[in-house]
């Protein structure tokens, strides 16, 4: 294809990405089903038929479980997306997360909840994300690679838009698996539909060029050099990228696993926890653009730096906004800790796509994401420190000290050579 000119089909793909992302976000709004599923008095209402209660750090283990097998799946999911196709890697992720919360309606159960929504879930979410990314970016060149990736991850952070306040409506009206039903259905059906759509460039396709600046006309265009996973895992960059994903990460699903109780507790009742959940779906879905675009003007590295610096102030400030029932204070906190997780999102596929090259991105992304997968450390640690000390204080202070060290390494971190440079 000899024309330098972005085609409709691009933009098509990347439209279905969102929506496939879209269903896979529930992730975000599981606050919802945990402040529930902690609550004794909600749990022995005839719809809840059958459902235990569960304490903090149980009703954190799904979610936990979901993001460990999503990340690592998502390394098999690449492979599947590079010599398979998108649409295949698609669907798969659509049956399984579908089934999954259909199996954690059905059992009514924690361990319904390990295996349907922990299990099923970060089966569908591995394999099912790994596809819309990389095959957007192929459609497109560096220059609009942060834009891209934010617009088809912002999908994901998104859904707690709806999400949040639909499963709120399902389970206040019909109860926990009338909700995980309903979803479980919805989304078997949309994604594969929207799985047909994603599609890769024809062989010989050239990407849109960047605007040639002032000065530079004739000046040769540098040639992308496509990196194997095995000569990626060679240098010291790929392990900074996954120590750098697991440090943005751990700050921003902290706040987004504890949204609506943090919200109740902090309103004193007057505004309803889905709300936080809601607004933090937007915060990170508008961080995922909004970090995706002005990193193509200012760069990965200071993109990375500014949202981290600012969500560790963030952090160290919930604490006091908690204390104070100042609910305007900590939407503007958490919308920040939101807004710079959903930012890491969109530019960690940059950072491996500007590092390693596009051809390869489904499956060195994969590896890439185990990071975020490890990120899942926190949920679990802050649920111990809520039960033992009756707050999660403390796990804020300990985020804020984890973005910290993130700067330093993003500092540090600068695109490898290859060999043949």
């Amino acid at each position: 294809m000899a024309e330098n000119k972005t085609p409709a089909q691009a933009w098509r793909v990347v439209f279905a990405g969102t929506t496939i992302n879209l269903c896979l976000g529930v992730l975000y709004a599981w606050s919802v089903w945990k402040v529930r599923l902690v609550n004794a008095e909600f749990m022995a209402l005839p719809f809840n038929e059958g459902w235990q209660v569960l304490n903090h750090a149980q009703a954190s283990t799904p979610v936990t479980l979901c993001m460990l097998i999503f990340g690592l799946l998502m390394i098999p999911g690449g492979r599947l997306q590079d010599t398979k196709g998108p649409t295949i890697a698609a669907s798969v992720g659509g049956i399984a997360i579908g089934i999954g919360l259909i199996i954690a309606g059905a059992m009514k159960s924690y361990t319904g909840l390990i295996i349907g929504y922990g299990i099923g879930g970060g089966i569908g979410m591995g394999i099912g994300y790994a596809a819309p990314t990389p095959a957007a970016l192929r459609w497109f060149g560096p220059h609009k690679r942060g834009l891209v990736a934010g617009l088809v991850v912002a999908g994901y952070g998104g859904a707690a838009l709806y999400v949040s306040p639909l499963a709120k409506w399902i389970i206040d009206s019909w109860g926990v698996s009338a909700s995980f039903y309903f979803l479980g259905v919805a989304y078997l059906i949309v994604i594969c539909l929207a799985a047909q759509v994603l599609a890769w460039p024809e062989e010989g396709y050239v990407p849109e060029a960047p605007p040639v600046k002032a000065g530079e006309e004739g000046k040769a265009v540098a040639v992308p050099i496509d990196w194997s996973a095995g000569e990626m895992t060679k240098t010291w960059q790929f392990y900074a990228l996954v120590l750098m994903f697991i440090l943005n990460t751990q700050s921003g699903i902290l706040i987004i696993t504890n949204a609506a109780g943090l919200a109740k507790k902090t309103a004193a009742g007057l505004v309803a926890g889905w709300v936080l959940a809601s607004f933090g779906g937007l915060a990170n879905a508008a961080g995922r653009i909004g970090t995706g675009k002005y990193s193509d003007i200012i760069g990965r590295n200071n993109a990375y730096m500014l949202n981290c610096a600012v969500s560790a102030i963030a952090m160290l400030c919930i604490p006091y906004a908690i204390a104070t029932k100042s609910i305007g204070l900590l939407f503007f906190l958490a919308g920040v800790g939101y807004w710079q997780y959903g930012g890491g999102l969109a530019l960690m596929p940059s950072y491996t796509a500007d590092f390693y090259g596009p051809k390869n991105l489904g499956f060195n992304y994969g590896l890439v994401f185990v990071g975020w997968a490890l990120g899942a450390f926190m949920p679990r640690l802050a649920g111990i420190i809520r039960d033992a000390t009756g707050s999660f204080n403390i796990a804020f202070y300990l985020s804020a000290s984890f973005l910290v060290v993130a700067i330093a390494l993003a500092f540090i971190t600068k695109k490898p050579k290859h060999a043949t440079e």
